[in-house]
């Protein structure tokens, strides 16, 4: 998981650093490979009524970003607050994609919804591209599916292994690997 983390009209200090280092070992632990950048930004906001500070984190996750704002006087509950929130929005985003997996699964068979399958990229642009399963399926995908292979790696007639899932507009990878 990239991590970035940002002050504001402040200067960070030592203990918030380690805070924001252990929050994100349990989001690793809980959400290994989901969650692909994190950004934590703490800004000193004296002039605002909620209190002396705000801690945002923007999350990014396959096909979604979670930002979360807390404000208040002090910056260490703060940020186990603003973590804790992150957390619960990540498990019900996963629990959603489940459900999804599980009713798009229960509607099909074979090399579709919810398994493993193998394939066959067609074409690459610059953050996306299309895979050819072997049972003639056209497959979408984005950068952020990728795993342990970057899209400049990738170019028409690699093989991969991929899993998929009903998106609005046709099959979409949840994640790619090389095969």
């Amino acid at each position: 998981m990239d991590l970035k983390v940002e002050t504001r009209n402040l200067d960070m200090r030592a203990g918030w650093q380690e805070k924001i280092e252990e929050e994100r070992d349990k989001l690793v632990r809980h959400y290994a490979n989901f969650v692909l950048h994190l950004r934590v930004s703490i800004e000193a906001t004296p002039g605002y009524k909620e209190g002396g500070y705000e801690v945002s984190i923007v999350a990014s996750v396959p096909n979604d970003t979670v930002v979360v704002k807390r404000w208040g006087e002090k910056v260490h509950p703060l940020l186990v607050e603003t973590f804790d929130v992150l957390g619960l929005q990540l498990k019900d985003i996963v629990r959603k994609k489940q459900n999804h997996k599980n009713q798009a699964s229960v509607k099909t068979q074979g090399g579709v919804p919810g398994g493993d399958t193998k394939g066959t990229v067609q074409r690459v642009f610059d953050e996306y591209g299309f895979i050819m399963t072997l049972d003639d399926q056209e497959v979408f995908f984005h950068a952020n599916s990728l795993k342990d292979i970057s899209i400049t790696d990738l170019q028409e007639g690699t093989d991969v292994s991929l899993a998929m899932e009903e998106g609005a507009k046709g099959l979409q990878a949840v994640w790619v690997k090389a095969a």
